[in-house]
C-alpha cells in the first residue's frame, strides 16, 4: 500500500497539495519564530546557529506536516479510512502556538480561560519547544507510515449474484 501511496504523490493533484500545504506550514512555523524572537535578534542573542538550526526544523517540521497530510489524504482514496495521526499535525501546530509563541500572549490566553500558570522564561527561543514539536510529528509521520502499511485497499463490489 505504501507503494501506491508514493505513486499517488506524483500526481499534478498531490504535487499541488504539497506545494501549498508546505507553504502554509512554513508560513505558520515562521510566524511562530517570529512572535518569540525574530531570527535577527536570535541570532544576536545567541548566534547564527540557532536561527540556522530553527529555519532547518521549520522545513523538515513542514516537510513532515505536508506528507502526513497528504500520505493520509492518498490512503483514504485506497481505503476510505482517514488515519487518526493525521491530527498530529495539527497539534505540533497548537503545541507550537501555546509553547514557543508569543509569551505574553500565551499568558494572556491562560489567563483569560482562568490558567494562571504560563511559561515565563523560554530557553534558546523556544528551540527545546520546537524540538518536541518535531518528536510529536515524528511520531505522528512513523504512525502513519505503519497504519498504511497495515491498510488494505476496498475491494469494488460485485455486481452479479451467486447462483
Amino acid at each position: 500500500m505504501l507503494e501506491l501511496v508514493l505513486q499517488k504523490q506524483k500526481q499534478k493533484k498531490y504535487i499541488w497539495t504539497n506545494l501549498i500545504v508546505f507553504t502554509v506550514f512554513i508560513i505558520v512555523y515562521t510566524m511562530i519564530d517570529s512572535f518569540n524572537l525574530s531570527y535577527k535578534d536570535m541570532a544576536l542573542q545567541y548566534g547564527a546557529f540557532l536561527p540556522i538550526m530553527n529555519i532547518i526544523l521549520n522545513i523538515v517540521m513542514a516537510a513532515i506536516s505536508t506528507l502526513m497530510i497528504t500520505f493520509t489524504s492518498a490512503q483514504f482514496d485506497f481505503t476510505g479510512k482517514e488515519s487518526k495521526a493525521s491530527n498530529l499535525s495539527f497539534v505540533s501546530v497548537i503545541f507550537g502556538i501555546l509553547t514557543y509563541g508569543c509569551t505574553p500572549c500565551v499568558i494572556g490566553f491562560f489567563a483569560a480561560i482562568g490558567i494562571t500558570f504560563g511559561v515565563i522564561a523560554l530557553p534558546f527561543a523556544g528551540l527545546p519547544y520546537k524540538l518536541i514539536s518535531l518528536a510529536i510529528l515524528i511520531a505522528g509521520f512513523i504512525w502513519i507510515i505503519f497504519r498504511i502499511r497495515k491498510a488494505q485497499c476496498k475491494l469494488p463490489e460485485s455486481n452479479s449474484k451467486s447462483e
